[in-house]
């Protein structure tokens, strides 16, 4: 967790931070989680979960390809230390996801913040698909736009 709040410090992620951060990380795990370390250091975090409230990747890419939405797995939490950028370790945090995702026979879907252009230039470079940016109501008062992307099959 102390990753994940430098992470939250320096680029805003999480957008609101989780009153419970560990439930916050390990509630999306349902299908896995995978850490990356460098140096003997914590640097990396990512989780693959079934479809829940609030992702909208899952049914744009159920409308797409005719199947049920409970054919997909949700990247998710994905986040790599300030200091530990620019050794691969996100590309390989989100491989291992997808790799998981595809050994399940679900299809790897997530979705991203549209101001954090660094993870969407990330997911982009790695070949995945935007199928939409659409607007989604967080609170009465704050309303978000939001990336959905599908891995390229």
């Amino acid at each position: 967790m102390d990753v994940l709040a430098e992470v939250h410090r320096g680029d805003g992620y999480p957008v609101n931070w989780p009153e419970r951060p560990g439930a916050w990380l390990s509630q999306a795990s349902s299908l896995g989680a995978w850490v990356a370390e460098l140096d003997g250091r914590l640097v990396g975090h990512v989780s693959l979960s079934r479809s829940g409230e609030g992702d909208l990747a899952p049914g744009l890419w159920s409308e797409r390809s005719g199947t049920s939405e409970d054919l997909t797995a949700v990247v998710s939490r994905l986040f790599v230390a300030p200091q530990a950028r620019g050794h691969g370790i996100g590309a390989l945090l989100i491989g291992r996801a997808v790799e998981e995702s595809r050994r399940r026979g679900v299809h790897p879907v997530l979705d991203v913040v549209a101001s954090d252009t660094a993870a969407a230039a990330l997911y982009e470079r790695l070949g995945w698909e935007l199928m939409a940016t659409v607007e989604q109501r967080w609170s009465p008062s704050q309303l978000v736009s939001i990336r959905c992307y599908t891995a390229a099959s």
